[in-house]
C-alpha cells in the first residue's frame, strides 16, 4: 500500500513537471553587444583593422546610414548599427571568408552576407556626394595647378585608367578618373571585363561634360583610350626630343591614377579577391 502511494506520488510530480515545460517559454537568444571596437582599440590599432579612422566612423560614415539600418527588420534580434558597419568594413578591409567575419562577433554567415550587401548598397548610394567634379571654375584651375607641378604638363584636369575588380557575378571593370592629390573624380561600374577602356570612356558621362565644355583643361589616358583635343595620349613611336619630353611629362602625370588603383586594392583587399 506504502508502494503504491509512492508510485502515484511520483507520477504527479511527473505529471506537473510535464506541464510546466510545456507551458516554458524558451528564452531568445539575443545579439550580445560585446567589446566595442572604438573603445577596445588605440586610433592607430583600430585604422589598421577597418581601414578608416574612427573619428570617420563615428562622424561621417555611421550618421550616413544609422536611421536606415535601425528600420531594418532583424526578427527580434538587432544588431547595432555601429557593429553592423563595422562587420562590412572589416570585410573590405581584410577580404576574408564572411564565416570568419561572423565568427568575430558571434554572427552566422548568413547574417554577414546580409549585413554586407545591405551596408554596401547605402554607403553606395552616397556616390554622388564624394565622387564629383569640382563645381566652381577657380577650384577647377587650381586642380590644373596641382597637376602641373607633377610634371609641368600643362592644362590637366584628370587622369583616366580602368582596374579590373574580381567578383562572383558577370562585370567588374572600373573607369577611374584621378585628380591630383588621388582623389577619385568619376567612376564608372558597370560593364564586365572584357569591355575595352575606350568603350567604357565612350559611354561615360565624363565624355560627355569634356565634349560640351562643362569641364576645364584636358584629361591624359593610356593608349587604350583614342586621342581626342580634351584627351591626350602618348606618341606610340616619339621622333623628336619634343616627342620625348612629351612622353616623360605624360607618364609622370597619369601615374597617379596607377597609383590611386594600387593605394585602393591594398587598403580594401576585398577589391582584389573572390570569397
Amino acid at each position: 500500500m506504502a508502494r503504491a502511494n509512492i508510485d502515484d506520488d511520483f507520477l504527479e510530480f511527473v505529471d506537473v513537471v510535464e506541464e510546466v515545460l510545456q507551458n516554458e517559454t524558451l528564452p531568445k537568444r539575443y545579439f550580445r553587444d560585446v567589446e566595442n571596437p572604438l573603445e577596445r582599440f588605440r586610433d592607430d590599432e583600430f585604422q589598421n583593422r577597418y581601414r578608416f579612422s574612427k573619428d570617420s566612423v563615428r562622424h561621417i560614415i555611421l550618421p550616413m546610414i544609422q536611421n536606415q539600418l535601425m528600420k531594418t527588420n532583424n526578427r527580434g534580434l538587432p544588431i547595432p548599427p555601429l557593429i553592423q558597419l563595422l562587420v562590412c568594413l572589416r570585410f573590405f578591409a581584410t577580404g576574408n571568408f564572411q564565416v570568419v567575419s561572423g565568427d568575430l562577433r558571434g554572427i552566422s554567415q548568413a547574417t554577414v552576407s546580409v549585413i554586407i550587401k545591405r551596408v554596401s548598397e547605402m554607403i553606395a548610394e552616397q556616390t554622388a556626394h564624394f565622387i564629383k567634379f569640382l563645381a566652381e571654375e577657380a577650384l577647377q584651375r587650381e586642380n590644373i595647378t596641382k597637376f602641373w607641378r607633377i610634371s609641368a604638363f600643362p592644362g590637366v584636369a584628370a587622369c583616366v585608367d580602368c582596374t579590373h575588380i574580381p567578383i562572383a557575378s558577370p562585370g567588374g571593370n572600373n573607369a577611374v578618373a584621378a585628380g591630383p592629390h588621388m582623389e577619385i573624380l568619376d567612376i564608372v561600374v558597370r560593364h564586365p571585363g572584357s569591355t575595352h577602356d575606350s568603350v567604357i570612356f565612350d559611354r561615360s558621362s565624363l565624355r560627355v561634360r569634356f565634349e560640351q565644355h562643362q569641364l576645364l583643361g584636358l584629361l591624359l589616358g593610356d593608349n587604350g583610350y583614342p586621342c581626342r583635343p580634351y584627351l591626350l595620349t602618348p606618341v606610340i613611336q616619339p621622333g623628336n626630343i619634343n616627342e620625348n619630353r612629351y612622353n616623360t611629362a605624360h607618364i609622370r602625370t597619369r601615374n597617379i591614377v596607377e597609383r590611386v588603383f594600387g593605394v585602393w586594392k591594398r587598403r580594401f583587399p576585398c577589391l582584389r579577391r573572390i570569397n
